[in-house]
């Protein structure tokens, strides 16, 4: 699986930051990993978290959870050193007045209505105030930084994209580096939940939802976003293995229902359904499918032997997802695996005997296989004639 966001850790002065509360990470970005710092600026000593049907104030240790509705402001910072300097400061008496209203006003707003671009590193409005989502991966750098954070508080963040990785577009210091420097504020945020708080219909809401939305993103040039999404939902599908629900016991739980429903049972008002659990087989074909989806876009990006261990997963879940097979069959090619391959390849035209794409892999195998042959016995005549 990819693993592309690290937790935060402490982070020494040497790094870019002097000073305390400072955390270090690697976050996913549009296109690749960035390193990301972060130093609060503004502390509060109480919150006050809103809720859909009363304002409430919580202790101060309540951060936001997973599914947390978090009002944000991201700015741009023209310099490291100064705090009063953002670049996007447009509209400020409109945001100052905006940020004064309650959250639960809010609630009914699209999160995720900005859409990702592949030239920025932060997926959200710069300069306004704006609603984001907690666990949804809209923009994994600012959704790192509200986890840490309570009502009302403010940090600095400095960016850096990894050279190992493909550079994302930020700008350029004046030491020539490669640095985005940039203010997050939280305004207030609904409750929401840790993953294990969560129930195991909660859980298999968000793996649907993670997968729908990594194949938006895929489709839309976003490969980077697409596996940060698909890795989210194959996390969260992993804590559901002993919780997945047969035939027989889903029918047998309808029937009950349905005589409940028959009879009044005291005509109480039942409490709202959680969403239906995942059957044994669907479990298993979601979670090869994810598998596949995943190394389909390690491909993409240039991770082969990430997309060999994934697509190897979805080959053992689905024996017959020929997808699966294909990009398994890739992965090895572009590790030099051509036996791998080939039965990988070979098993696809057994899937599907008319796929032009098997047979001409196959071709591409012997070929490469050819070629190494002849490079092999050359060297071995240097050697020894």
């Amino acid at each position: 699986m990819m693993d592309p966001i690290y937790p935060p850790e402490a982070q020494d002065s040497s790094s870019g930051y002097d000073g305390h509360d400072v955390t270090s990470w690697v976050s996913v970005c549009s296109r690749g990993l960035c390193r990301v710092q972060r130093r609060l600026t503004h502390k509060r000593g109480r919150q006050t978290i809103s809720t859909t049907g009363d304002d409430r104030s919580w202790s101060a240790s309540v951060y936001p959870r997973m599914g947390s509705l978090c009002r944000v402001r991201v700015r741009l910072k023209a310099d490291l050193g100064d705090p009063e300097s953002p670049i996007s400061d447009k509209g400020e008496k409109e945001l100052s007045t905006e940020s004064d209203q309650p959250i639960a006003n809010l609630i009914e707003v699209d999160s995720t209505a900005t859409p990702r671009s592949e030239n920025s590193v932060l997926q959200v409005p710069l300069g306004d105030w704006t609603m984001l989502k907690l666990g949804e991966g809209q923009c994994d750098i600012t959704e790192t930084c509200v986890e840490g954070m309570r009502a009302e508080e403010k940090c600095e963040i400095l960016l850096s994209p990894l050279e190992n990785g493909p550079e994302a577009t930020v700008p350029q210091s004046a030491e020539g580096r490669n640095l985005l420097c940039a203010t997050v504020e939280l305004h207030s945020f609904t409750p929401g939940k840790e993953s294990w708080e969560m129930s195991p219909g909660e859980k298999w809401e968000w793996v649907r939802s993670h997968k729908e939305r990594g194949g938006v993103r895929y489709r839309s040039g976003d490969v980077w976003g697409a596996a940060d999404s698909y890795s989210r939902a194959l996390k969260l599908l992993i804590t559901l293995r002993s919780h997945t629900a047969d035939a027989k016991t889903k029918e047998r739980e309808q029937q009950v229902e349905d005589r409940r429903d028959a009879s009044g049972c005291g005509g109480t008002q039942k409490p709202p359904a959680d969403s239906p659990l995942p059957s044994a087989n669907e479990y298993k074909t979601v979670k090869a499918e994810l598998h596949s989806n995943l190394s389909l876009c390690q491909l993409k990006l240039s991770q082969p032997e990430r997309a060999r261990a994934n697509a190897a997963k979805a080959t053992q879940l689905e024996p017959g997802g020929a997808k699966a097979w294909y990009r398994l069959g890739q992965a090895c090619q572009m590790v030099n695996e051509l036996e791998e391959a080939r039965q990988a390849f070979k098993r696809l035209l057994e899937l599907q005997p008319d796929s032009p794409a098997a047979m001409k892999a196959l071709k591409d195998v012997a070929s490469r296989e050819k070629e190494t042959n002849t490079q092999l016995g050359q060297r071995l005549s240097k050697m020894f004639g």
